[in-house]
């Protein structure tokens, strides 16, 4: 409402002070002479109300750019001395109004300039003009301050007590903007001031996820950095924004390296045991030891080895994996739908610890007959059957 408002008494100005300007140049016959402009001056203040003296702060700081000592420009600056201070007014209200009220007053502001100078019934250094640049450096600061305001909001939100994952509120905050000013731009002529702010929303946004890393969460950090990541970097494909394809590149960067650091995480879950007992096989051969001597260190024997691997018959594996599934199901938002692609990313690095493992017997325990309970096959089928059964 505030944005019509504005360009309906902006549309009606502008022909005003036009029509004002180009009567008093006419009329007065206006010459530079500086004792004219005095008579003419005196002249206006006598025929004028009783009104404050103007708020010519701005006006008389930008002389030396607009021309304002021309003789039209100071007489007009009487005439018209309180409609500065009441767009001032107007302004304030629309922050007042609206948290983002800022962003249309900006894109009204900008346009109505840039219609007034492609237009050739206004001088480029009309009245108006230097009135409406006034205007468009407070709706600037204004819009700065919304956006120093909401990076810091963004920068120091906390998790919710409760939440035990799922999309964060400072991510929840910074697509509420996005939309609200892509929308409030979409029409602009120039959008410098916004493309500037989502670059620095943006980063803000990422510090944020990555100050989780430090908190205490109830769930797994990873999984809830992936998640937010991976939220991001698909609304930032859906938005098509030019000034943040570096952003959209770096959320699917850290989304992709977050899911591997979480399905590591968990990896060594279902086969634990058998995982500690290979780490330390590749540790002994690291540090120097032959790989057909491994099996003569005491607690990597075979018979330690054959131990282990009877810990892990095949149903026991596959009802690990059940129970691994299920865990990353109850914590995983379903607003992501990132289960199935979690899901096979641990299939995948299943897949490839069970061939170290066969390897490592090859190496290591060449000839013993030594083998695990289950095959690729069986290890292929226990996860397309708990896939299939959910």
């Amino acid at each position: 409402v505030s944005k019509q408002i504005l360009e309906q008494v902006l549309r009606e100005l502008q022909p005003l002070c036009t029509a004002e300007q180009q009567f008093i140049e006419k009329f007065f016959q206006l010459s530079q002479d500086t004792a004219d402009l005095q008579v003419l001056e005196v002249s206006v203040r006598t025929m004028s109300s009783p009104v404050a003296s103007p708020p010519s702060s701005f006006i008389q700081a930008s002389a030396d750019t607009v021309g304002l000592e021309e003789p039209t420009t100071r007489l007009l600056s009487e005439i018209f001395s309180c409609l500065e201070p009441e767009l001032r007014g107007f302004l304030d209200v629309s922050n007042k109004v609206h948290s983002f009220g800022c962003l249309h007053v900006l894109v009204t502001l900008n346009d109505s300039i840039f219609e007034m100078w492609d237009s050739s019934s206004a001088l480029p250094s009309s009245f108006l003009n230097t009135v409406l640049g006034n205007m468009l450096l407070l709706a600037k600061s204004n819009f700065n301050k919304c956006i120093g305001t909401l990076c810091k909001e963004i920068e120091e939100a906390k998790m919710p007590s409760k939440m035990k994952g799922g999309i964060l509120p400072s991510v929840s905050r910074f697509e509420e903007f996005v939309n609200f000013s892509e929308e409030a731009f979409r029409t602009a002529r120039r959008r410098g001031e916004l493309d500037k702010a989502l670059l620095r929303l943006a980063g803000s946004v990422f510090s944020s996820i990555n100050s989780l890393s430090s908190a205490n969460l109830k769930v797994n950090t990873d999984m809830v950095m992936m998640e937010n990541f991976h939220h991001i970097h698909c609304f930032l494909c859906q938005k098509k924004i030019h000034c943040l394809k570096g952003k959209k590149r770096e959320a699917k960067e850290r989304y992709s390296e977050h899911m591997e650091k979480y399905v590591i995480e968990y990896l060594g879950q279902p086969l634990e045991k058998l995982n500690h007992f290979f780490e330390g096989v590749k540790a002994r051969v690291a540090q120097g030891v032959k790989e057909e001597e491994v099996s003569f260190q005491l607690a990597y024997s075979k018979q330690e080895l054959r131990k282990v691997i009877e810990k892990y018959p095949g149903k026991e594996v596959k009802r690990a994996l059940e129970t691994l599934y299920k865990k990353i199901h109850k914590y995983l938002s379903p607003e992501e739908n990132l289960l199935p692609v979690v899901w096979h990313a641990m299939e995948q690095e299943f897949i490839c610890q069970y061939q170290e493992f066969e390897d490592l017997i090859q190496r290591c325990y060449a000839g013993s007959g030594i083998a695990m309970d289950f095959t690729m096959e069986d290890l292929l089928s226990y996860f397309n059957s708990i896939t299939l059964s959910h």
